[in-house]
């Protein structure tokens, strides 16, 4: 082959690569490093997360780890309730509409709260989600910032992606749940 023709097509190779991946960065999914402790024990500061940026703000379930766009900063957080929903905390239970919500993900923290003598999160509410909106909570709510006390209510439109997989470490990598 003609070095020539040769370096132009390793040159539209790369051109199309570099397309691509722009492309699934932008639309489909992206990497996150997560910063602090306010997700212990689900995740950890300083692990690496793919984010599924693939239709986020319709399809999210109560439950879901999301990264919210800041101003200046991302943050990674607990979806709790949605527009309309009326929430409130007492004694370290969730109440969604005057119904108790079980966070199998937060036995580890209670268990330490309880420990401690102190509550893992404070009581407050009720509280209505306002349309257009979502309440969000980090996993270890002695140590999170968010829709209880800095974060507010998150705009639907601020959802840059749901977390999928820890993939950094090597050591940590699993499915989030």
């Amino acid at each position: 082959m003609n070095p020539k023709k040769e370096l132009i097509s390793w040159i539209k190779s790369l051109m199309l690569a570099i397309i691509l991946a722009l492309f699934m960065r932008t639309y489909l999914f992206s990497p996150y490093i997560v910063e602090g402790a306010s997700m212990e024990p689900t995740l950890h500061n300083q692990e690496k997360i793919f984010v599924n940026k693939l239709g986020t703000s319709n399809d999210l379930k109560r439950g879901d780890i999301v990264i919210i766009k800041g101003k200046g900063e991302n943050y990674v957080k607990r979806v709790i309730g949605f527009p309309g929903e009326k929430i409130e905390m007492k004694n370290d239970e969730l109440y969604i509409n005057k119904e108790i919500m079980r966070e199998s993900y937060l036995t580890a923290n209670l268990h330490s709260a309880n420990k401690s003598g102190s509550k893992l999160t404070g009581d407050f509410g009720p509280l209505v989600v306002p349309e257009g909106h979502l309440f969000v909570m980090g996993d270890n709510r002695l140590h999170s910032m968010d829709s209880r006390n800095g974060l507010g209510y998150i705009k639907k439109s601020s959802i840059v992606g749901k977390s999928e997989i820890v993939f950094l470490p090597v050591k940590n990598i699993r499915k989030i749940k």
